[in-house]
């Protein structure tokens, strides 16, 4: 298996007239990984999505979908590539299956290996009493179950999806995050997710990058966002104590914000300013805190999201 990145690119922009839609972008996607894109609307993820598809070519830069280039190879890139665009549309007077049955054929597939496969499909995705429906009365959630079954009709190794659970129940929600999730490890589909759902995206995705004004601004694990920032350190711990004895241990460590309940049931969480952590820890020991539970609290992906977002347009303005 090769090592190289399923999906690169390198200095990748797009501009339409003066408006500069996706601005020198940089990215790598390894084979089996599931990768979040991240940002507002209108900051070029979907134009980015469309270089990758071949289906605009960039202003200037590369881009490679394994190993082909989008552009030159636009029917190389559909026949292995699926896509769930943010509005998907189907036609109405057919059936799920038949629409699916439809999809299969304009790639080529055997009937039998296709119908089989359909069947596994719409079953997966939670269609299979409704697949035998006109899609025409399909609730926009449907819609959105039966948009992912076409994309993997063609058994695809990659996979990009646009606001995935867009309109879906919870449940529903769920059970298209553990398919997100077998996709990549039982079957190594590499998947590009552009999604504003924040917790869902950390919830699967190895690794995430912030795209803000065209721009991916950080990526990483959202570990390697929180620790990449410049915000504090947060502290969670369990100590044979209160409240008064953390802040008496704590009253001579410069850098201290907020002493405050964890969100772990009976542990604290100490926000400290990264240069200090180390010195918290230690006055704690040598005030004679007890310390039964010491971890690094993770921030939340939408809390990493407004930070970068927050210092970018500072630095715009």
């Amino acid at each position: 298996m090769s090592d190289e990145p399923v999906i690169s690119a390198r200095g990748l922009t797009k501009r339409y007239g003066d408006t500069v839609a996706v601005d020198g972008l940089d990215l790598e996607i390894g084979r089996g990984e599931v990768f979040g894109l991240l940002g507002p609307n209108g900051a070029g993820k979907t134009t980015t999505i469309l270089m990758l598809l071949g289906l605009t070519e960039p202003t200037e830069g590369t881009v490679r979908v394994l190993g082909l280039d989008p552009a030159r190879n636009p029917l190389a890139i559909k026949r292995r590539v699926g896509y769930l665009p943010d509005a998907v549309g189907f036609y109405e007077g057919l059936t799920g299956r038949e629409n699916l049955r439809y999809t299969a054929r304009l790639n080529r597939m055997d009937p039998d290996e296709a119908e089989a496969r359909i069947d596994m499909l719409v079953d997966r995705v939670g269609l299979a009493d409704a697949a035998d429906r006109p899609a025409g009365t399909y609730s926009r959630g449907m819609l959105q179950r039966l948009g992912i079954a076409d994309a993997l009709v063609k058994d695809p190794d990659v996979l990009i999806l646009d606001e995935p659970t867009a309109a879906i129940d919870p449940e529903g929600v769920s059970e298209m995050l553990d398919l997100i999730r077998t996709l990549a490890t039982d079957q190594g589909v590499t998947q590009l997710i552009s999604s504003h759902h924040l917790q869902q995206v950390q919830e699967v995705c190895d690794r995430v990058a912030i795209f803000v004004s065209g721009r991916i601004v950080a990526s990483g694990t959202t570990h390697e966002l929180a620790v990449g920032g410049a915000g504090p350190e947060r502290l969670e711990l369990r100590i044979d104590g209160g409240r008064d004895d953390l802040v008496r241990a704590l009253e001579g460590v410069p850098g201290i914000d907020d002493i405050r309940p964890g969100r772990r049931p009976g542990s604290w969480e100490v926000v400290v300013a990264r240069e200090h952590a180390g010195e918290a820890v230690r006055a704690l020991a040598a005030g004679g805190i007890e310390i039964l539970e010491l971890r690094r609290a993770s921030e939340e992906l939408d809390e990493i999201y407004r930070r970068y977002f927050q210092e970018v347009t500072t630095h715009a303005g």
